[in-house]
């Protein structure tokens, strides 16, 4: 007797469906053929264990064998298929049909309860487009699977219901999500916002102007003058994330496993990793790949912290991303591309003693430390951000002020506009989709500027000190600072302001 189970395993943030076939014939004991991996050769015993202590039966020398072929191209990351296996003693008495209707994943405890598994969403996705009618997975991931809709989702606790789903008809509860109302009903608000920070006005507009544009920006700063505190602050201006980019943010939390008991991510991510981080955990990777932390950023936020102190070879593994807004691996069998759009706020003393640039204290670092310590940035990492700004202590008379700032919805409102002029402006390109992703032709087509800015722009380079780096971010900053005016055209004022954000390319600090 020939019968098919239906299985996932999870490539990348996409699913392929596995077809597991089980042919029951006369013999002794069962083998599996296919190049499995070990771990999955091994979940003999697991499913064995976990029958028993169910009150199944398992087959003896005389009973029929089975045969199981795992017809899969690529190898299976461990634990995510062997339950399917746990119909093998009663297949004969199950019919086949209804099997095949099916998706089923889930991991198997010696008990026989199931436990949740990664990638629930970009499985149930695919199981979706495939026609299948139903899926049976662990019950804390059924609310995540939901998501998905025309396909019946059932959550389950443990293996006895399943067996009883389909040897009996025992009815199993599905679990269903209304997707919009799911995902409006969570878009509440951020906890951090912009009205708690005391002072830092200049600092507040150009943190405006990064999230209008979707520029990178880096803020300099002694310790103690609110880097953190504000970086932490940017998700809460940034535009509402749309019903398209919650799902592809959730889609690659899921393949990591940190959606459990959730429905669909409505709020943009925020991850800020430690600098001894490694530039496997940064950018993803492994022996079974996985999404690093840029990956978990896409559409949100990362914030690197101390830039400085992070290992320059993890540092020079961002540019491609940043500059391509997706991760290629390579291994010896597959490739996989994990999504990476997102926004790097990164923070940094100005100097080793950390008060270069602090009116109130001493400099007590010699000009060739500060240039040692200032060059573990690279050039081309700092080509690829746009704003420099530097923040210095807020007074004491600024900190002591009863008012409050103005709120983060407040700004939102104006970013959310400016995004909108952006979208508008864009629309017939596919690759762009805001200011800061313009390439080098697309800023001579929208950024052009009159004979006085530039006449300005040149002075200022050439006065300054500016780097040709900092020519072409100036202008992508100077027309984000235009949609926030509602400007059509560049003025003398937006180029002036823009000048004002390009720390690190004046003479004494890079050189």
């Amino acid at each position: 007797m020939l019968t098919k189970v239906y299985g996932s395993a999870v490539f990348g943030v996409e699913a392929t469906t596995i077809t597991v076939e089980v042919n029951i014939d006369k013999g002794i004991g069962y083998h599996l053929v296919g190049l499995p991996d070990n771990a999955i050769k091994e979940s003999n015993y697991r499913i064995a264990a976990a029958l028993q202590n169910n009150g199944y039966k398992i087959p003896g020398k005389k009973s029929p064998s089975t045969w199981l072929l795992q017809t899969c191209e690529r190898k299976v990351p461990p634990m995510t298929l062997p339950w399917h296996w746990v119909f093998w003693p009663r297949l004969g008495q199950i019919q086949s049909e209804a099997i095949e209707k099916y998706i089923i994943m889930g991991e198997l405890s010696l008990d026989g309860s199931l436990q949740p598994i990664k990638g629930a969403l970009p499985i149930a996705i695919k199981a979706q487009e495939e026609g299948f009618e139903g899926f049976i997975l662990p019950a804390e991931n059924a609310k995540e699977a939901a998501i998905v809709g025309n396909l019946k989702v059932f959550g389950v606790e443990n293996i006895r219901q399943v067996i009883d789903f389909f040897d009996q008809g025992t009815p199993l509860e599905q679990t269903i999500i209304d997707t919009r109302e799911e995902f409006y009903k969570n878009l509440d608000f951020p906890e951090f916002d912009f009205s708690d920070v005391k002072g830092q006005e200049s600092i507040k507009r150009c943190m405006e102007i990064a999230a209008a544009g979707g520029h990178n920006i880096i803020l300099i700063g002694p310790p103690g003058a609110g880097k953190t505190m504000l970086a932490k602050r940017l998700p809460s201006i940034l535009p509402p994330m749309t019903l398209h980019e919650a799902l592809e943010t959730t889609k690659i939390h899921s393949v990591v496993g940190k959606i459990k008991n959730m429905g669909l991510m409505s709020h943009r991510p925020f991850r800020s990793p430690h600098h001894t981080i490694s530039d496997v955990a940064l950018v993803g990777g492994g022996a079974y790949p996985q999404p690093g932390e840029i990956s978990l950023s896409h559409n949100g936020v990362l914030f690197l912290d101390e830039l400085p102190e992070f290992k320059r070879g993890v540092l020079e593994v961002m540019r491609q991303p940043l500059e391509d807004r997706e991760v290629t691996i390579s291994r010896a069998k597959f490739t996989v591309t994990y999504p990476s759009s997102f926004m790097l706020v990164a923070s940094m003393n100005p100097s080793p003693g950390g008060y270069f640039n602090d009116p109130d204290a001493p400099v007590t670092s010699s000009p060739a430390e500060m240039q040692r310590y200032l060059s573990k940035i690279s050039g081309p990492l700092l080509d690829r951000i746009d704003i420099h700004i530097e923040v210095t202590p807020v007074p004491f008379e600024k900190l002591s002020e009863d008012r409050k700032g103005e709120s983060s919805v407040e700004i939102r409102k104006r970013v959310t506009k400016a995004r909108e002029l952006q979208t508008e402006r864009f629309k017939e390109l596919e690759s762009v989709h805001y200011n800061a992703q313009m390439n080098t032709k697309q800023i001579r087509e929208f950024c052009r500027l009159d004979d006085a800015s530039k006449s300005l722009l040149k002075n200022a380079m050439e006065r300054l000190n500016l780097s040709a780096r900092a020519y072409d971010r100036i202008l992508k900053v100077a027309r984000t600072i235009a949609d926030l005016d509602n400007a059509p055209d560049i003025t003398g004022n937006h180029i002036s302001e823009a000048i004002q954000y390009r720390s690190l390319d004046r003479e004494g600090w890079l050189g």
